[in-house]
């Protein structure tokens, strides 16, 4: 945090208010330096830390691989929180859009890979789940102009499983633990896939709405550009040319909208009607 006050910082100096709507103002007033942010920054900081703790004296000192997974399990507590922090209290950055799911996979990957590294993890458990976040991250670009997925509830359970499976391999385990861990991994490996095609249906469903909404409101443009071109005072832009002087002598005012030539008489203040529908409809889309 700052300590600087919103006002010093280019905000209005109001607080944010819990649990409230995130406009572009609030978005813009957050500072960079906030606990959110800093908690993603720790995140990012964890990972290296984890990789150098998990591969010490070999890889497979029990001690060395318990300090990994403190380290690995304060990642993923930090994971829950500064998400929840940014949206209640309003403290969304630009920042923190791009690096939270950066630090959520740059974790889970490192530990991933690095147990696959040292034999602990079979490499196609880890391929099905690092494919399936580069796929969802590659979806989420394909479809961010035309809309925004929300996390559901299998994503979340889907990240909780990932993080104690991946947790306990981390460990060094024996005996049921071990037989439990691995099932915990197969848990975490059906919600991966099964939650990666359900993301892909969202998004083909909702940028097909998306397309739609657009082309409907093309429709609603067109047709109050139509409406003003055939209100009462509009002459045809085929007239004459003795016609077109005695109107630019009676004060007729030439104007396109769209593409389409329409002359109004009556000076430009006679065609603000059909500006105002343009505008109202592009407003809608």
């Amino acid at each position: 945090m700052t300590g600087a006050p919103a006002s010093a910082a280019g905000g209005s100096g109001a607080k944010p208010v819990r649990g409230g709507k995130l406009g572009t103002a609030a978005v813009n007033q957050a500072s960079l330096w906030n606990i959110a942010n800093i908690l993603t920054m720790v995140r990012l900081l964890l990972v290296p830390g984890f990789v150098l703790l998990l591969f010490h004296n070999g890889g497979y000192d029990p001690v060395w691989r318990s300090f990994a997974w403190a380290a690995f399990a304060i990642a993923m507590i930090t994971d829950l929180f500064d998400g929840h922090l940014a949206r209640a209290y309003n403290l969304v950055t630009d920042f923190g859009k791009i690096a939270d799911p950066i630090a959520d996979k740059a974790i889970m990957g490192a530990a991933l890979i690095s147990l696959s590294i040292l034999g602990d993890l079979p490499w196609w458990i880890t391929g099905v789940i690092l494919a399936r976040e580069l796929g969802i991250t590659l979806m989420r670009f394909w479809v961010i102009r035309h809309a925004v997925i929300p996390a559901s509830r299998g994503g979340k359970l889907k990240t909780l499983a990932q993080g104690t499976a991946a947790g306990m391999y981390v460990l060094v385990l024996t005996g049921p633990l071990a037989t439990l861990r691995f099932w915990m991994m197969m848990v975490a490996v059906v919600l991966t896939v099964v939650t990666g095609l359900d993301y892909v249906r969202q998004a083909v469903v909702l940028r097909r709405r998306s397309l739609a909404a657009e082309r409907a409101a093309v429709g609603r443009t067109a047709e109050a550009l139509n409406e003003a071109a055939g209100s009462p005072g509009a002459v045809p832009a085929d007239a004459g040319a003795a016609g077109a002087t005695d109107a630019e002598a009676a004060g007729v005012t030439d104007t396109g909208v769209s593409g389409a030539a329409v002359r109004v008489s009556g000076g430009s203040t006679a065609v603000e009607p059909a500006v105002r529908a343009r505008d109202g409809a592009e407003a809608e889309r």
